[in-house]
């Protein structure tokens, strides 16, 4: 069987939790469409985040990469197509704060995801689950990891299913800060196993 690395964070800044750390857990071991799930979850940390996920992709040598990562913002499932060659964003879990830094010194300005993101979002639309493409992954630890492990495959030569996916926030979240868009954190993860049957 075909397996997927699927990659959540641990909790950051003044969130308690993350949900993408619970949904890794959960899925961790499953088998969906045509995939073994392995799960692991990373560090909100910019020099451990992209080297471990990396790590991961030579020990594990997976058909697929899907990582995850919350953006408490949004309100609508939303799998990147873009990320940038920037590090520049608030303090990571070990207190730093890059402005203006490349994530590869050197590299190309972008890479577009390779994952089906237009049929996964049409797919969670049909479900009645809020979805969009996403255009930014924003300057932080998910558009680090996103465009650290499209730069590793692109250098290997490969090509295979690779990307990210933003979630919204979980109600677990929301009792904490009652501003923030919320969904019931099992809708979250059916969203992302929607998302997963997507992949080939």
């Amino acid at each position: 069987m075909k397996k997927l690395l699927l990659t959540g964070f641990e909790p950051f800044l003044d969130h308690k939790m993350n949900p993408t750390e619970m949904i890794v857990k959960e899925l961790d071991g499953k088998t969906i469409g045509a995939f073994e799930i392995i799960g692991h979850v990373l560090p909100v940390d910019y020099e451990q985040a992209s080297p471990k996920l990396l790590n991961l992709v030579d020990e594990l040598e997976p058909d697929a990469v899907i990582a995850l990562g919350l953006a408490a913002g949004r309100n609508k499932i939303t799998p990147e197509r873009v990320a940038i060659n920037v590090n520049d964003g608030v303090k990571d879990n070990s207190g730093r704060v890059p402005v203006d830094q490349p994530i590869i010194e050197g590299g190309p300005a972008a890479y577009f995801s390779m994952l089906p993101i237009r049929e996964m979002v049409n797919a969670l639309l049909e479900e009645g689950i809020p979805a969009e493409i996403s255009n930014t992954a924003g300057t932080y630890l998910c558009n680090n990891v996103m465009y650290s492990v499209l730069h590793e495959l692109e250098k290997r030569g490969g090509e295979f299913p690779a990307g990210f996916i933003h979630v919204p926030a979980s109600f677990e979240l929301g009792t904490q800060d009652g501003r923030l868009s919320c969904w019931p954190l099992k809708t979250i993860q059916e969203a992302v196993e929607v998302c997963i049957r997507m992949v080939n």
